[in-house]
């Protein structure tokens, strides 16, 4: 009996949160996986370590005037070093990769992410962005290139793991969970006071800056309801979010005769990134344990749309359709940086979404270039307003 060769991967975003964890998946399984390209944003320094411990062929730095660092670091090693975002949309092609796995953080994940589909490469998404901002485009040039789309995201994760051997039956709802962040319960005159250091503290996730404050607001689930939309063909009516604290139920399906299926487990992204990037197989891991001893309670509640109102305008740009979540995601983009430099209040990156939701150009049915000139025209319309902000 012949083993399967080792799955060729290519890691986008590997110095962050999600890319970190994937190399320890990787370095846990040697005979399963092989990593042939790895890139970064600006993280030169993490980028050589990560690199001179898996030796990939290919390495690309986004930040080019970090790339005489890089490379001077690789010298003595037989690894290519490029930089830019042009060179990642290239790398992305290589013959030599069976998966790509997208783990780069916002709208820049968007043109890799096509170019891999185009190359006919599999995808593990990581980056919800690009079904955010794109998802009718992304999933249909998928179906044509016979691209499986392997949800990384914990709760789609779930969804996709609760569909396996059910997808002849037809989904009623899927219902995504959400611990609620770190305001679960607060009101309106809380969180106009809240500082970015009691945002980045998330109870139960270990992730990203950019993705802790979009917990924090609600965004985030906002942005896995757009995600889900595209990755498991609904309706808006169809999705369904659910406050659950201790992040232990990940998400459920229900289907047409009642039943509800739900995938638990202890929040680790490193199980849903080991279930896409080794689908069909569960492979075996030391992850710890969950034991119903310790959680003798599980709770579930319904959300506050009108207090974290982030959620609410998700589902009204899922509603409305077109550009309208490129417009979203580009305005939340921005806002939640202006947020983490002290530039906009915790509420006032509603404000800014929602301005730009009334301001910018709808496309009803917008192209590839369309996206581009949607997200750039956001981001002006997002700084102006940010700009009339006072913060105290």
């Amino acid at each position: 009996m012949t083993t399967n060769p080792k799955r060729r991967i290519a890691i986008l975003g590997s110095t962050g949160s999600i890319g970190t964890q994937a190399i320890d998946v990787v370095l846990a399984h040697p005979d399963q996986f092989e990593v042939e390209v790895l890139t970064a944003n600006h993280n030169a320094e993490l980028l050589i370590e990560q690199a001179r411990l898996v030796r990939p062929k290919v390495v690309v730095i986004c930040d080019e005037s970090r790339y005489h660092q890089v490379f001077a670091g690789l010298d003595p090693l037989d690894i290519k070093v490029y930089a830019g975002l042009a060179a990642i949309a290239s790398v992305v092609q290589m013959d030599s990769i069976d998966i790509v796995l997208t783990a780069m953080v916002g709208y820049a994940g968007l043109l890799p992410t096509m170019k891999a589909i185009e190359a006919g490469k599999h995808i593990a998404l990581a980056n919800k962005e690009t079904l955010v901002v794109a998802g009718e485009l992304i999933t249909q040039m998928a179906a044509a290139k016979g691209v499986n789309i392997y949800p990384v995201d914990s709760e789609h994760s779930a969804i996709f793991q609760c569909l396996v051997g059910e997808f002849h039956n037809p989904i009623e709802k899927i219902i995504l969970t959400a611990s609620g962040g770190p305001f679960r319960g607060k009101d309106r005159a809380f969180l106009a006071g809240v500082t970015k250091a009691q945002a980045l503290k998330h109870p139960n996730w270990t992730m990203g800056a950019k993705i802790t404050i979009d917990s924090a607001t609600l965004m985030n689930k906002g942005l896995e309801v757009i995600e889900a939309k595209w990755l498991f063909a609904l309706r808006p009516d169809q999705i369904d979010v659910v406050v659950h604290p201790q992040s232990i139920v990940h998400s459920l399906v229900q289907f047409e005769d009642g039943s509800l299926k739900a995938q638990m487990g202890l929040p680790d992204m490193k199980l849903p990134i080991q279930f896409a990037l080794g689908y069909p197989n569960r492979l075996k891991s030391d992850f710890p344990r969950f034991n119903f001893a310790n959680y003798p309670s599980l709770n579930f509640e319904q959300p506050d749309p009108k207090t974290f109102r982030n959620l609410q305008l998700a589902y009204d740009a899922l509603e409305r359709g077109g550009n309208m979540p490129c417009i979203v995601n580009a305005a939340n983009e921005i806002a939640v940086e202006a947020f983490l430099h002290d530039r906009v209040s915790f509420l006032g990156i509603s404000d800014v979404i929602e301005d730009a939701m009334q301001r910018a150009t709808f496309v009803a049915r917008p192209t590839y270039d369309d996206y581009v000139t949607s997200d750039r025209e956001t981001r002006r319309l997002a700084t102006e307003k940010i700009g009339t902000f006072v913060v105290k």
